[in-house]
């Protein structure tokens, strides 16, 4: 694996793009350019969009808000975030981030070391040409993103069973 020695750049509204449910990833540098060190994305999460709880036992995960708010959990600790807070995930820390608010937030995703974009990309829609809306996840989707978490190394912990 080589890092580019002429450096990276990619400008605003470039990168590899997919749909992960209602969110947008938008990765500007992912593992074949950083030498597998780390990947970056921008994501656009939807109001009321966000992640269920899981854990990531390869990567480490930050975040910083630039737009809007977001509500995170950090193991027991639930707590809102607004654009300009940074937060740090380590590996295997149970963690969710969801949108409870009725606009768009925008955060910088940054894991290392990289391979989560590689999840993101088997199980994401990729976006080809202009960027419009996602439609809501299927069964079938949330069946795909639940058997092929295990192979990056990410557990998602289920919703607890309904009471009737």
């Amino acid at each position: 694996m080589t890092i580019n020695r002429d450096g990276l750049l990619v400008e605003q509204g470039q990168g590899h793009s997919y749909w992960f449910g209602q969110d947008l990833y938008i990765f500007k540098a992912v593992g074949e350019d950083t030498g597998e060190a780390y990947a970056l994305c921008e994501v656009v999460v939807a109001p009321q969009g966000g992640t269920p709880p899981h854990r990531h036992n390869r990567e480490n995960e930050s975040f910083y808000v630039q737009e809007g708010e977001i509500e995170f959990q950090l193991d027991e600790r639930t707590l809102v975030a607004t654009a300009g807070t940074f937060l740090h995930s380590p590996k295997g820390q149970l963690h969710r981030f969801t949108n409870t608010t009725a606009v768009p937030a925008k955060m910088l995703v940054w894991v290392t070391p990289a391979g989560f974009e590689k999840f993101i990309a088997e199980v994401g829609k990729a976006v080809n040409g202009q960027i419009t809306s996602a439609s809501p996840l299927s069964p079938e989707d949330l069946d795909k993103i639940l058997t092929t978490a295990p192979k990056y190394g990410i557990e998602i912990i289920p919703p607890p069973p309904e009471q009737a």
